[in-house]
């Protein structure tokens, strides 16, 4: 007899993780035909869990005043310990400040959160995932980075445990219009869309600075609600006085990572 988990995990995406450059896992990840950098702090134990931190889009208008997305690496390594692996990851087609480069396309000029950068990214978890054998998967991310890990904790179901989305434009086309008058990016995949695939076991907090002129904390707000409604474990934080790129150096931020590290098995 086919149990209904079975029978969910047959019917979610599947994410296929291929080897097309020599990774250690540690520095490098192979996934979906690309080549992640990373940068890993912690080691794993006899249980592990594993928080992978995802920065934002980076955007600016002269694609040659471009900038590293490394940010992350520092807040990964102040979680990095025996049981607990942090990495900091360098979404496709980004690189850090060492010139160490993400393959893949990286969109960052519009329509960032395309199909093909959601499905490298969830296929990095699934392969880091496996390699440390984690109990307990957390996705931590920033703006674009946060709305990745929001699709890919509802498209990919049972691949992640839990999620803190900070900045989050939780429902692209809202966001977009927002921003510009109308939805210029309809190419990308939005959290909203995949709140019906959220695992019921899941649990999200996301965090926003009430002054945060980009991502206004009504999309998150908005975001959390509906994953209430669905029964999900779901917790909005609005921090007063704070902006965008202000968010992931709160206290709040940090504390809902820790939070969610108290919850692993």
């Amino acid at each position: 007899m086919i149990t209904l988990a079975v029978a969910l995990a047959a019917a979610a995406p599947q994410v296929v993780a291929t080897e097309p450059c020599a990774a250690d896992n540690r520095d490098r990840v192979s996934a979906n035909d690309e080549c992640l950098v990373i940068k890993t702090y912690g080691e794993p134990a006899e249980r592990t869990s594993l928080i992978i931190f995802i920065h934002g889009d980076g955007y600016r208008p002269d694609p040659s005043d471009y900038r590293p997305s490394n940010y992350m690496y520092r807040i990964a390594q102040r979680y990095g310990a025996k049981g607990v692996v942090a990495v900091g990851l360098i979404r496709p087609g980004y690189f850090d400040s060492k010139g160490n480069h993400s393959t893949g396309a990286s969109h960052r000029d519009k329509d960032n959160y395309q199909p093909d950068v959601i499905e490298t990214v969830a296929a990095t978890v699934k392969v880091l995932k496996n390699h440390y054998k984690a109990e307990n998967v957390i996705l931590v991310g920033h703006s674009g980075g946060a709305a990745i890990s929001g699709v890919i904790i509802g498209k990919f179901p049972g691949l992640v445990n839990a999620a803190v989305l900070s900045a989050c434009p939780c429902n692209v086309p809202v966001w977009r219009t927002m921003r510009r008058g109308h939805n210029n990016w309809l190419l990308s995949l939005s959290p909203h869309d995949f709140i019906g695939g959220v695992d019921k076991n899941a649990r999200v907090i996301a965090v926003t600075g009430a002054d945060d002129g980009n991502t206004e904390p009504v999309l998150a707000r908005q975001y959390v609600a509906s994953l209430k409604g669905m029964g999900i474990d779901a917790i909005n934080i609005e921090v007063s006085g704070v902006g965008h790129e202000g968010i992931w150096k709160t206290r709040e931020f940090t504390t809902s990572i820790s939070q969610l590290l108290t919850g692993r098995p």
